[in-house]
């Protein structure tokens, strides 16, 4: 996929097989316009090295990282699983990545992302087609593993002073099981202190680069109860956060055989699809659908995609879902959105947006 990114013969080809542009795909969400709401989930692109072939199989956008500041291993291996019988992986990968450094040295030869999005949210008539020219992509990051939890706030500001230029949206991510002491950054005294911080830094860059702020969103864990819901949104809020991605991979381990129950790290896939759904649901009425939401959670069809939607999602990725379907999962759910346009008689997917909440 990265041969294909850097070579146009191979991208058009894809394109052909895979994108299918429709006006009742196009959506807008923090500010951003997509050409779908179909995306691809980051862990998938850890390096950020093939984002513009990826984004060729028909992905509105593409979410890299999750980077760190500094090289990382990762956990022991064995730490990958396929539950075939589940359409599920259990992962306890730890951020495995070659560092912020190395991605930035592949990524300065590049346009910066921002500008190419502005310079299109300048006009109504921007070109909105699946062109690899103007996919979003967005960059995850996430704290190191040698970070003390009390000093996270720095690993997050630095990385999205670092990433900023590159990235459309920038996803704040504490929320992997897989980090040990990340989610504690859930916590509502930890959570506060953290975004007032990145959300300073945003405005800082902004200011000296001349560009509109970058979006950032935080991408939430599906094992939070209902008052730590209520405290991560508080946050989010109180710092005006651009959005939220629901939701990480489960430390739950439901309908999966009892072979794996053990197994350490985050379940994702089928198994998770209606708890992240109904982490949606809890989202988009508590901020009464006024915060934009990237659901994420067992996503492997159009009705499953659309069950998002219509819970308050304005936009969806996948990830467990495309390595068990294949690389058309993009082009199927895209089509499937288009033909329940067409079957409801709206104008715009982001018409389902909420529906099932609002009978």
């Amino acid at each position: 996929m990265r041969w294909v990114g850097q070579t146009p013969v191979a991208r058009n080809m894809l394109q052909k097989w895979y994108a299918a542009q429709h006006p009742c795909l196009e959506t807008t969400a923090f500010g951003l316009r997509f050409a779908s709401p179909v995306g691809l989930a980051a862990g998938y692109d850890k390096n950020g090295i093939a984002a513009q072939g990826l984004a060729a199989l028909g992905f509105g956008h593409v979410e890299i990282g999750t980077l760190t500041r500094l090289p990382q291993i990762g956990n022991p291996k064995p730490r990958l699983f396929r539950v075939i019988k589940s359409n599920a992986i259990i992962n306890s990968l730890g951020f495995p990545n070659e560092g912020v450094e190395a991605f930035l040295a592949s990524a300065k030869s590049q346009e910066p992302r921002t500008k190419n999005q502005d310079s299109r949210a300048k006009s109504q008539e921007a070109d909105l087609t699946l062109s690899t020219q103007h996919f979003i992509q967005g960059i995850n990051i996430g704290k190191g593993k040698d970070t003390p939890i009390e000093r996270a706030a720095e690993d997050y500001v630095a990385l999205l002073r670092q990433v900023a230029p590159y990235a459309n949206y920038v996803t704040v991510n504490i929320s992997s099981p897989n980090t040990l002491g990340l989610r504690q950054l859930q916590a509502r005294e930890m959570i506060e202190g953290l975004l007032k911080a990145v959300m300073a830094e945003r405005q800082t860059l902004a200011t000296t680069s001349g560009q509109r702020p970058v979006p950032i969103l935080v991408k939430i864990a599906p094992d939070l109860t209902s008052d730590e819901l209520d405290d991560v949104l508080a946050a989010i809020l109180t710092a005006r956060a651009d959005g939220v991605i629901a939701t990480n991979t489960t430390v739950g381990r439901l309908d999966i055989p009892k072979a794996f129950v053990n197994l350490k790290g985050g379940l994702s896939g089928r198994p998770l699809r209606h708890l992240s759904t109904e982490m949606i649901r809890l989202i988009y009425t508590r901020t009464n659908g006024q915060l934009p939401i990237i659901g994420v959670g067992g996503i492997d069809s159009a009705e499953a995609a659309i069950e998002k939607i219509r819970a308050g999602a304005s936009l969806v990725q996948v990830y467990t879902g495309m390595v068990f379907a294949g690389p058309s999962l993009a082009n199927q759910i895209n089509r499937g959105l288009i033909r329940e346009c067409q079957r409801l008689g709206v104008k715009t997917v982001a018409e389902l947006r909420g529906a099932d909440l609002q009978k």
